[in-house]
């Protein structure tokens, strides 16, 4: 009797292990060359096809007119400002940096919707870093160009109401920041941040950043331990 044969992974499987590492394995001496030409170009520039095939097809993709594939850099870090010379010294000048509220992803999602401002943003996926900035592929589609029109899978995103989609975060990169995607896990999501509200407010427990904070328990709590409440 012969084994059993495990199936054969198709190509996709294996583009995407390579992507987990990309700077340690059989990628790392092509992500050098890479990141090397990418860092003088400009900060938006668009390319012919998707350097991830498979992301880019998980998001949407199709290898046909309509479709715009964009590469856009962002600044790594903090958002650095100026010191402030004249005027009120504020108590936190923002020197060091201060995280932004959008992720680098929607960012640079966002840059790419101003740069063209006729097509709407379908997705992106990450393609590389070095010690100053991030890069990112971002998908675009022309709602207005008859391919698209005519494409039962994409001419959803020809109706009026997913306009701007990418300001206001409907994108994945939009969602994920909203926690609505499964993948941040269950500690990310809505519901999760609700319920713990929730139970704190049936405690009456109060926030641990406010001062004094201290847990109010019932009554119940109290008698079981057979003390007095404060």
């Amino acid at each position: 009797m012969f084994g059993v044969v495990g199936m054969a992974k198709s190509m996709y499987h294996y583009m995407a292990m390579l992507w987990k590492r990309p700077h340690d394995g059989p990628l790392a001496p092509v992500m050098k060359q890479r990141l090397m030409k990418w860092r003088r170009q400009p900060s938006i520039v668009r390319v012919e096809k998707p350097t991830r095939i498979n992301r880019a097809r998980a998001l949407g993709y199709k290898a046909k007119p309509g479709f715009v594939v964009v590469r856009v850099r962002v600044r790594k870090g903090g958002l650095r400002k100026p010191r402030p010379r004249s005027g009120r010294r504020p108590k936190r000048m923002g020197v060091y940096g201060h995280s932004p509220r959008k992720s680098l992803q929607l960012i640079a999602e966002e840059r790419a919707a101003r740069k063209y401002r006729n097509l709407e943003v379908l997705g992106s996926y990450y393609v590389g870093e070095d010690g100053l900035y991030k890069y990112y592929e971002v998908i675009l589609v022309d709602p207005h160009h008859p391919a698209i029109k005519s494409d039962p899978e994409i001419n959803w995103i020809c109706e009026k109401q997913h306009r701007g989609r990418v300001f206001r975060g409907k994108t994945p990169a939009g969602r994920r920041m909203r926690g609505l995607l499964k993948s941040r896990g269950l500690r990310g999501t809505v519901k999760y941040k609700w319920k713990k509200k929730q139970k704190e407010r049936e405690l009456k427990k109060r926030h641990e950043a406010s001062r004094g904070a201290r847990l109010i328990a019932p009554q119940e709590v109290y008698e079981e331990l057979g003390r007095e409440p404060k």
